[in-house]
């Protein structure tokens, strides 16, 4: 128990906590985005990795770190664009629509890098975001701007959902379409703005990894990361607030996972630690989606004039 309480009092282990919950806030938030409008969107971890790979090589080919992001963020609006024309566009299934997605997303980012890497055995490097040490806040001065992003774009997102006209329109439109259409509100432009939208904030949590928390892109970086991020959202009930609890919660249990590994004083074995983040992330998810309220046009295409 001791040594529990000395781990939880080292800024050290707070600091990798906010670090790991990063590109998971990000990802969360634009799953939150789609789904709040009616789509899901289970392109998000392809999206990820293209979002990784592009943002990376556009710095490494010389654009600066913010282009680099850019590049991610354009990246995943692509993917999400073509995610929209297939689910609300085509009214398909949404379900198979993502999961295309990831994968061609996935294998055209590995391809990349293999024809733009042909020869190369350890993966090329760049310089990442420094941490902004200057502003001397504890936990948070260790973090790079993008974890700063991160931050400011929970309340801004909660904020636009629920005080703009564009917000509370989103949010028709992901719990009744008809009756939005019935105030002039356009479903199909809607829906797409917010999986475009969404799909952006997914390339952006890629790209935190290969220009923040790492300094290159390799094979299986995001590691399922994305479907975390889509159970997030249920765990959050689609509300940004708790969406950034829930990243922060896996993120602990994360960290918590890797120092318990390199105590070296445990009789476990690594794979316990390996799977108490997903264990317990899954029993609180299990708790608290039972009570959440989830929006009613939830994964049903829409075609105008329909009822």
């Amino acid at each position: 128990m001791m040594e529990w309480m000395n781990l939880l009092a080292q800024e050290a282990f707070w600091i990798a906590v906010l670090r790991i919950a990063t590109p998971l806030i990000f990802g969360t938030l634009g799953v939150l985005l789609c789904e709040r409008a009616g789509v899901l969107n289970l392109g998000i971890e392809g999206i990820l990795v293209a979002g990784a790979f592009s943002g990376w090589l556009a710095v490494y080919l010389g654009l600066p770190l913010w282009g680099g992001v850019a590049v991610a963020a354009c990246t995943g609006a692509v993917f999400g664009l073509l995610h929209a024309l297939l689910t609300v566009g085509l009214a398909l299934s949404q379900h198979v629509a993502g999961l295309g997605i990831t994968l061609l997303a996935t294998a055209l980012s590995y391809y990349g890098y293999r024809v733009s890497f042909p020869k190369v055995s350890t993966p090329p490097t760049i310089t990442p975001f420094a941490p902004l040490q200057e502003w001397g806040i504890p936990v948070l001065s260790a973090q790079t701007a993008l974890t700063w992003l991160a931050l400011i774009c929970v309340p801004l997102l909660g904020w636009w959902l629920q005080a703009t006209p564009a917000g509370l329109a989103l949010r028709m439109v992901g719990e009744n379409p008809q009756a939005a259409e019935g105030q002039g509100i356009s479903v199909a432009r809607t829906r797409t703005a917010a999986i475009v939208a969404g799909s952006a904030l997914m390339g952006v949590a890629g790209s935190f990894l290969t220009l923040s928390a790492f300094n290159a892109f390799f094979f299986n970086m995001v590691n399922g990361r994305g479907w975390i991020c889509v159970a997030l959202v249920v765990f959050a009930s689609w509300r940004p607030g708790k969406a950034l609890l829930g990243a922060l919660l896996f993120a602990f249990f994360d960290a918590l996972q890797l120092r318990l590994q390199q105590s070296g004083q445990s009789l476990l074995p690594y794979q316990v630690y390996l799977m108490l983040p997903y264990a317990l992330s899954i029993l609180a998810l299990v708790v608290v989606a039972r009570k959440a309220s989830y929006p009613q046009a939830l994964m049903k295409p829409y075609r105008k004039g329909e009822r």
